[in-house]
């Protein structure tokens, strides 16, 4: 039982068994709890989004047994747990363009896997299946950050 609530926990609610994008389909939960968790003050986004990135160390982990150890493309619960942190603290996150951005941005960085976020994968057992999701929450919050600054700047100027 415990086993079967971990594995629906680890892709998604099904979403992760996806046969094209999984984890592009396993993130899209984490648009609603990005959407949510906006509501909040930063301080709470940023408490309750490391809680969740804590519990889902073990839940992708013990889903790895499953698959060799391997973090298998229907492992998604580290897309959608860390795309929070892409749109933490970012009031203009709130408008539906600017969260489709960030969500892009992140789908981007975490499918591509450039230097340094691949180096992430190399640590073992669930923590480096959540940390290069993390990772690539963090490099995209930069560039959607200053996308949103930039853009805000614009506006500014024309008024």
């Amino acid at each position: 039982m415990l086993d079967t609530f971990n594995f629906w926990l680890a892709t998604g609610f099904g979403l992760g068994l996806a046969p094209v994008a999984p984890g592009t389909f396993g993130s899209l939960i984490g648009l609603p709890l990005a959407w949510w968790l906006l509501g909040r003050s930063t301080g709470q986004q940023a408490v309750i989004i490391a809680l969740m990135l804590i519990a889902a160390v073990p839940v992708c982990h013990i889903a790895a047994w499953h698959y060799d150890g391997l973090d298998h493309g229907s492992i998604v619960a580290d897309e959608y747990v860390a795309f929070p942190l892409v749109v933490l603290g970012l009031k203009a996150a709130r408008h539906p363009l600017v969260l489709a951005l960030a969500f892009g941005v992140y789908r981007f960085f975490d499918a591509l896997k450039p230097p340094p976020i691949h180096l992430a994968e190399y640590v073992t057992g669930g923590l480096g299946i959540v940390l290069d999701d993390v990772i690539a929450a963090l490099v995209s919050w930069l560039v959607v950050a200053l996308i949103v600054t930039l853009w805000q700047r614009r506006q500014q100027k024309i008024v």
